[in-house]
């Protein structure tokens, strides 16, 4: 039997390979979208992931560092250490800066640790040149995502930064890239004001602002305690909200990524809908250009069943070739996105299975011109 399909997408080949390919560049940002999302959740926990704590202690009725600011004392770290159940505890900082480089800015999430305490958040393994934090001012440890080279000197603030070590993957929560400085320098460059404005503030009877602050204590418990327990008991005693590492994770990949997760889903559904849009106009307008020619199969008694399995195998193949475009274009840019983007193949698949969905709604235009069409137009009509 004739395959009426193969025979009409013959004749407007064309059409049909650059409609599919335009429909596949929609899809295919229906992939990056997604896989933005899948990077999101990574870039979420990155920092978490090597810091290897079990604790994050932070102000009262805060959320932490990463949701809303958090401002404790230094010394709070030694408090912390003396809880019964705490192996190990350290003070960290977290602040936006501005870097300059080759005569523009970057922009990074900064962590502040002392490189002599008992917690390091340089994981060795991303460590790609150079060594960590062995001083207690002007040396950083940068990701190459910033553009920086060893040995290379930054000025931020009033001083110069030697570039001592290179990490790769590291990046902020946000999918910014992640510097590492002493705790000492970071205190500076967060809390501490610049002469003219300290002088300024004395005049007006304003008190200079302590510099020994810090964002966040973390801690690690030791074994044989309930992590839980410990949490608890810093609550009970020490005044603080305290966040298990799991709880934490929670914060950071539901409630602070839910907005964009909203967004990106809003976003993947008009563009799926728009997909189908298209698809089912040119199919109609396909379809409207040879209704005389199926007004004549109707004539000379071809079914509307076999009429109808043309329009949807036109449908469905215009669907599966969008679907392949969609797969090359995405795999042909996602790398050029300055975030994270994470192309899995289970995402594909679900894509597939709603275009395979869209393309069989999206026959229904055709279909109901189909059956409307009037076998008798087909004579001197």
């Amino acid at each position: 039997m004739i395959n009426l399909a193969k025979k009409d997408i013959a004749h407007t080949l064309g059409k049909f390979i650059v409609t599919s390919m335009g429909v596949g560049m929609l899809l295919g940002i229906v992939l990056i979208m997604i896989g933005v999302y899948r990077g999101m959740i990574i870039d979420a926990k990155v920092l978490l992931d090597d810091l290897k704590i079990d604790l994050w202690v932070v102000q009262e009725n805060t959320l932490g560092p990463f949701a809303e600011p958090s401002r404790l004392h230094e010394d709070l770290k030694n408090t912390i250490k003396a809880t019964d159940g705490v192996a190990k505890s350290e003070g960290l900082t977290f602040q936006n800066l501005q870097l300059p480089l080759n005569g523009s800015e970057v922009r990074v999430f900064a962590v502040g640790f002392d490189p002599f305490g008992e917690i390091d958040p340089v994981n060795k393994e991303r460590l790609v040149e150079g060594r960590g934090l062995q001083r207690s001012h002007y040396e950083m440890v940068v990701t190459d995502k910033t553009g920086f080279k060893l040995g290379e000197k930054v000025l931020l603030g009033r001083d110069l930064y030697r570039v001592v070590g290179i990490t790769h993957g590291t990046v902020s929560s946000g999918g910014d890239p992640l510097v590492y400085l002493s705790l000492k320098d970071a205190q500076e460059l967060q809390f501490l004001y610049s002469n003219s404005r300290t002088r300024n503030d004395r005049e007006r009877g304003i008190k200079a602002l302590n510099s020994h602050m810090i964002n966040a204590v973390v801690a690690t418990v030791k074994k044989g305690y309930n992590v839980d327990h410990v949490a608890n008991e810093i609550r009970q005693w020490k005044h603080k909200s305290v966040y298990t590492a799991k709880e934490e994770k929670t914060l950071l990949t539901k409630n602070l990524i839910k907005m964009a997760s909203k967004q990106i889903g809003m976003f993947t559904v008009i563009l799926v809908v728009v997909s189908t849009i298209i698809i089912a106009l040119i199919i109609y307008t396909m379809t409207l250009e040879k209704i005389k020619e199926i007004a004549i199969m109707k004539l000379i008694g071809l079914p509307n069943s076999m009429i109808i399995k043309m329009i949807v195998q036109e449908t469905l193949l215009m669907g599966v070739l969008a679907f392949m475009f969609a797969n090359i274009f995405a795999h042909l840019i996602y790398s050029k996105f300055p975030k994270r983007v994470v192309l899995e193949m289970p995402d594909a698949w679900m894509l597939f299975v709603v275009v395979i969905a869209a393309s069989i709604l999206a026959s229904l235009a055709g279909i109901r011109k189909v059956i409307k069409a009037d076998p008798a137009s087909a004579i001197g009509g």
